[in-house]
């Protein structure tokens, strides 16, 4: 064939074979073994033997970097304690799993990488992929994407899934500013909450103001694949922060991860606690505030928090979401939960 022509059939036999490719670059997987590269990072790098803010204790962190184009973007992530240390499974925005081992020396050991093996659309591209929430049982685990308003379910090692929904409910949340949060509360229940959404006008009894500042969240009964179909509740904002994860602690609580940009290219983050009465249906829940990382404190854009227990100490963990850009970091820190809300 003449050079045009062969292009051109070229291009016709790529959109015959992949109709919904609309010319992006193919959504980036991480390899198997993946290679990370950590350094410590103080909360406070003014004054580097600062650990107190709020109610919490800094335990530590790392910024982590990595050579494999599949790296960054983490949304959501699990963490086990046990004896030997802590295991992280960290899930990116595009579908992409990080795992590894880490003790007292803050070293990452035993590190492996994955990609879900199934999701919304055909996964070509971050949409199809746009995981930003998870939550397990210790059996299953369930991921909440944006861009479709799903959550799905997997095995507990993400090798397989087991069904999916998409509950009306979220139909109307914003492309990217869905299921940002996963929660399972210790009866069973499953929590969302959108990242910006508000809840809808013909639930608000109050004024539009008041409405304004609360973001719409959900309660399922049980796992969202059996029961479809959740209760609504609203959780009140605090100004511009928008919520991007959330944990539940012992006794019903549940902590709420929380972050906002401020100009040029600063983020703010809040740590919040709701009661666990307020977590029911028809319930204006009102967040109480526990730490906030502002100037001079350690920013970043933190989506994802996971709470552990070593012995009578809970831990908290969070992770930033660098976007996959040379600007941001992709943060891992740690702190101990001191007190209750001031």
């Amino acid at each position: 064939m003449r050079g045009g022509v062969r292009v051109m059939f070229v291009i016709l036999a790529v959109l015959l074979v992949v109709p919904s490719w609309t010319g992006q670059a193919r959504l980036d997987l991480i390899g198997a073994h993946p290679t990370l590269h950590v350094s410590r990072v103080p909360l406070d790098a003014d004054d580097p033997a600062r650990t107190r803010v709020g109610g919490l204790t800094y335990l530590g962190g790392i910024e982590m970097t990595g050579d494999d184009p599949g790296f960054g973007g983490y949304s959501s992530l699990h963490v086990a304690h046990d004896a030997a240390g802590d295991r992280f499974t960290l899930l990116g925005d595009g579908g992409t799993i990080l795992r590894f081992t880490m003790g007292a020396d803050w070293q990452p050991k035993a590190v492996s990488g994955a990609n879900l093996p199934s999701g919304p659309g055909i996964g070509w591209d971050k949409n199809d992929r746009d995981s930003e929430s998870m939550t397990t049982d210790g059996r299953h685990v369930w991921v909440g994407f944006e861009q479709y308003n799903m959550i799905w379910r997997y095995d507990v090692a993400l090798t397989q899934d087991e069904g999916h929904v998409a509950p009306r409910e979220m139909a109307k949340w914003d492309a990217n500013g869905g299921a940002e949060s996963l929660a399972r509360t210790g009866d069973g229940r499953f929590v969302t909450i959108s990242e910006v959404m508000h809840v809808p006008p013909r639930w608000w009894a109050g004024s539009n103001k008041a409405r304004l500042k609360t973001r719409d969240a959900l309660i399922f009964a049980g796992d969202p694949i059996r029961h479809p179909r959740p209760q609504r509740f609203a959780v009140v904002a605090d100004g511009r922060y928008d919520v991007s994860d959330a944990a539940m602690l012992p006794g019903g609580d549940m902590l709420l991860l929380n972050r906002k940009f401020d100009p040029p290219f600063h983020f703010t983050t809040q740590i919040t606690r709701i009661a666990a009465g307020e977590i029911a249906p028809g319930r204006i829940a009102r967040p109480v505030p526990v730490a906030t990382l502002a100037k001079p404190l350690i920013g970043e854009n933190f989506e994802g928090l996971a709470v552990t227990h070593e012995g009578d100490a809970t831990i908290l963990w969070i992770v930033s979401d660098d976007n996959q850009s040379l600007l941001q970091r992709t943060l891992l820190l740690k702190f101990r939960l001191d007190a209750q809300p001031m």
